[in-house]
């Protein structure tokens, strides 16, 4: 566990962060990166969405505070963040991709570092701006989240060894992929929801007659 925490490994996140082509590529061919930092900022990401659902200001935020559940949101960006994994390393093994899913959770955990960074700062200025002054809120958003897609954009590149043209495609087959795994997973719940009750109905059936 201190491996994969170990103070190299946070500087080389940082180096990732500023220059994303070399640190990818020596993520994927020098095993650089940690699936435990990564999974560690998608549960930052996911703690500092909610509390920018929470706390920004009423200026840029028409959100009920009370209605935001930090664990299910938690849950649901975790969840979501575990399918574009699969999604991805699901079309990329039948586009030969060089990656391994190790490298995908790292480079997708790893993208997130400036939204996360960029939404606490938003929701920390959005108790500041006035009325007509959230351009500053939603520019700082806006940056972040250009960011992560590119660093997103590079990380796959890099790790599958793809021209920027196959990269592009294989993102937009990614997401059709996770939209049929999350169609595929509601089937099978609201099947084992209507077996449930099926059984449910006649157990209790047998219990009002014997």
């Amino acid at each position: 566990m201190k491996r994969l925490f170990s103070k190299e490994r946070w500087k080389f996140l940082f180096y990732t962060v500023s220059h994303p082509a070399d640190g990818f590529y020596w993520i994927r061919h020098q095993d650089r990166g940690s699936i435990a930092i990564a999974i560690l900022l998608v549960l930052a990401y996911g703690i500092s969405f909610s509390m920018n659902r929470i706390y920004a200001s009423f200026i840029v935020n028409d959100i009920e505070p009370r209605t935001v559940n930090l664990l299910a949101e938690l849950a649901g960006v975790a969840l979501l963040y575990f399918i574009l994994c699969v999604g991805n390393w699901s079309v990329t093994c039948l586009m030969e991709g060089e990656g391994r899913f190790k490298d995908i959770l790292i480079a997708i955990g790893y993208s997130l570092l400036p939204m996360t960074v960029t939404t606490i700062l938003a929701t920390l200025v959005s108790q500041l701006v006035a009325e007509n002054e959230e351009a500053f809120y939603t520019i700082l958003m806006g940056v972040g989240t250009a960011y992560s897609v590119i660093m997103m954009l590079v990380g796959i590149m890099q790790i599958h060894n793809y021209t920027i043209g196959k990269t592009l495609i294989t993102l937009f087959i990614t997401v059709i992929a996770v939209l049929i795994i999350i169609f595929l997973a509601l089937l099978v719940l609201n099947l084992i929801t209507q077996v449930y009750s099926f059984l449910h109905n006649i157990y209790m059936e047998l219990i009002f007659r014997f």
